[in-house]
């Protein structure tokens, strides 16, 4: 039995197992049906090749919604497969998802594309589009997926075959296409108008890098030549802002190859920048409440034994052995506060314990993931843990957003993006904690966004198995979300430490334990920030707040003393006195992004005055 609730409010039941979309679609009115691109179903993606079980609300989608994008994203990296195929006949097909912005394909070729190949499979994207390519999907017994794909040497596509559970498998046809795929798609590709390859980069299978290298194409597509136009041009304002290009021009931090990827090497005036972002959030955590603690880099597995980390998260973690005992780099410092935490039976007058750390923690994450700033193997996080009694807790949830906010208002973001993340109601089993703890964690954290106002969305089902969360993202300059703050529950912890306190009836309790991190990580936050400000910090943030220049030779001695005076009143100030004209320093101070500019000439130098020019405006 299939039950459907359509948008008018209607609803129709069907006595069978399954009813194809299309059919349900054929139920809308004209209008709608005729701009239905594909649906939602019980709030799953589904497209019109596919069917509907059970019971739910259908949710025509347009090319206006969001979802959308996905389906069209989703067909048009199966038109860039087509063209490959075409064009490049001993190719070797992985696999080709939508991602946030777009979508990419994996090959195996017999050497890397390059501009030139890019540029003809680009082309001949256009071309297939031309042809309004049918679509259509069918399901296949295995052994006949594996026949098909085996007869065309598809080795990766046998692979996936393997892993697919059960003896059947979703194949979709997209033209002369024929792929192994679970969709959705869109319903046409007629709609698939506005398309643009990218770049490409090389990409281990599996993300293994013991696996074979394939070449990615990422690409993008879009309903609107005008969002295409602006994602473009969005794009080449991003570049500029690279983090890891400005990151080498200014100086300020970088990856050496000598070391290792993945591992962070801060140049002086980036650490000038890291030591502004540290102190603020320590004066914060003072005023706060927060104590400040130092925990070791390693530590004996048995301890990520009982964290549950060893257990789960071992190919992530690295470790060693040291006289017959293994020990492990660590990868997070919830651990090492939690025994600080359990040095002494905390009273419930003396709760909450706030506890904070700059920790510096290690990740095995893979080579092929490493970028830049933002995904790297060592990072410091600015990590806190709050144990507190479960009265405590909604104060301590306002506060701790309340917190976020302002430090992030404070480097210079203003429009924010919430989510929260709580626990799929129709499978609580896979979740630790009970049903009263999740019930008053979800409580605390969503009563919190509503008391400051903020707009969110709830993301069903999306909690990790120990606690409910808030995240919250910030918009870039450019209109980017980045996700960094976070906010979140853990029921798991505290019960495999054995965390307690002593309530008011003398009986110990266990501690409620709230995880945050308002940076997420000094390193990723320093990326973001980098782009955001495309290098040019505000003054207070800056490496070198003010150049002194002096014009001449003359003026030099004048120079020094206006250095000299800067420096006493805490300005970080540098002296330019190269024997270049004064119009190239100037420029050169423009370049490095440098606030202000002491520019002196004998006439200042004579008056006792300087003549100041701000970056960016002249003087």
């Amino acid at each position: 039995m299939v039950k459907v609730i359509l948008p008018d409010g209607s609803s129709r039941s069907f006595d069978q197992p399954e009813v194809p979309v299309s059919e349900v679609v054929a139920l809308l009115s004209d209008r709608l049906r005729a701009s239905t691109v594909g649906v939602l179903f019980g709030g799953q993606l589904r497209d019109v090749y596919q069917s509907v079980t059970g019971e739910g609300t259908f949710r025509a989608l347009r090319d206006e919604d969001e979802q959308s994008l996905y389906l069209l994203r989703h067909t048009a990296s199966h038109v860039l497969a087509h063209a490959v195929q075409e064009l490049f006949p001993d190719a070797k097909f992985a696999i080709g998802p939508p991602i946030d912005e777009g979508f990419y394909y994996d090959f195996e070729v017999d050497k890397p594309f390059t501009p030139e190949d890019l540029a003809r499979i680009e082309a001949r994207v256009h071309e297939l589009l031309k042809e309004n390519l049918p679509i259509s999907r069918e399901v296949w017994d295995k052994g006949r997926a594996r026949e098909h794909f085996g007869r065309l040497g598809q080795r990766y596509k046998l692979e996936l075959i393997d892993d697919i559970p059960g003896d059947s498998v979703s194949i979709y046809t997209v033209g002369r296409f024929v792929d192994l795929c679970a969709g959705p798609h869109i319903d046409s590709a007629k709609r698939i108008k506005h398309v643009k390859l990218l770049s490409t980069a090389g990409a281990y299978w599996r993300g293994d890098s013991k696996q074979p290298m394939l070449q990615r194409i990422y690409a993008t597509a879009f309903f609107k030549k005008s969002d295409l136009d602006a994602y473009i041009t969005r794009l080449a304002e991003a570049e500029k802002r690279d983090h890891r290009r400005l990151g080498r021009a200014l100086d300020l931090f970088d990856v050496k190859d000598e070391a290792g990827g993945g591992l962070v090497f801060w140049h002086p005036k980036g650490a000038i920048v890291r030591e502004q972002m540290e102190q603020y959030l320590k004066n914060e955590y003072r005023k706060r409440g927060y104590q400040l603690v130092y925990t070791p880099h390693i530590a004996k597995a048995d301890l990520w034994k009982t964290s549950g980390h060893l257990t789960y998260y071992r190919d992530n973690m690295f470790t060693m052995d040291v006289e017959g005992q293994e020990y492990v780099v660590k990868p997070m410092n919830c651990p090492g506060h939690i025994l600080i935490y359990k040095r002494k039976l905390y009273s419930f007058r003396e709760l909450p314990v706030r506890i904070a750390e700059m920790g510096t923690v290690y990740r095995r994450e893979l080579s092929g993931a490493l970028h830049g700033l933002l995904r790297v193997r060592g990072f410091t996080q600015d990590d806190a843990h709050i144990f507190c009694a479960p009265e405590q807790l909604p104060g301590e949830v306002d506060d701790t957003l309340e917190f976020a906010l302002s430090l992030l208002t404070r480097f210079g973001f203003d429009k924010f993006a919430v989510e929260l993340s709580v626990r799929d109601p129709n499978n609580p089993t896979k979740y630790a904690g009970t049903d009263e703890e999740w019930a008053m964690a979800e409580a605390a954290l969503e009563d919190a966004v509503k008391r400051l106002g903020l707009d969110y969305k709830r993301m069903e089902g999306e909690a990790v198995f120990y606690g409910p969360k808030i995240d919250v993202k910030v918009i870039d300059a450019i209109g980017r979300p980045w996700q960094l703050s976070t906010i979140q529950f853990d029921f798991n912890l505290p019960r495999r430490f054995d965390v307690n306190y002593v309530a008011s009836g003398g009986e110990r309790r266990p501690v409620v334990m709230v995880h945050r991190a308002l940076f997420g990580s000094i390193e990723r936050f320093m990326g973001i920030l980098t782009e955001h400000y495309a290098g040019a910090f505000p003054t207070w943030l800056a490496p070198v707040q003010c150049v002194v220049l002096p014009v001449s030779a003359e003026a030099l001695p004048f120079a020094h003393e206006v250095r000299d005076a800067l420096l006493a009143r805490g300005i970080r100030v540098e002296m330019d006195a190269r024997e270049e004209k004064i119009g190239y320093r100037v420029r050169e101070a423009e370049v490095h992004k440098i606030p202000f500019m002491a520019v002196v000439g004998e006439r200042e130098a004579k008056d006792g005055v300087v003549a100041v020019r701000a970056r960016g405006k002249g003087m």
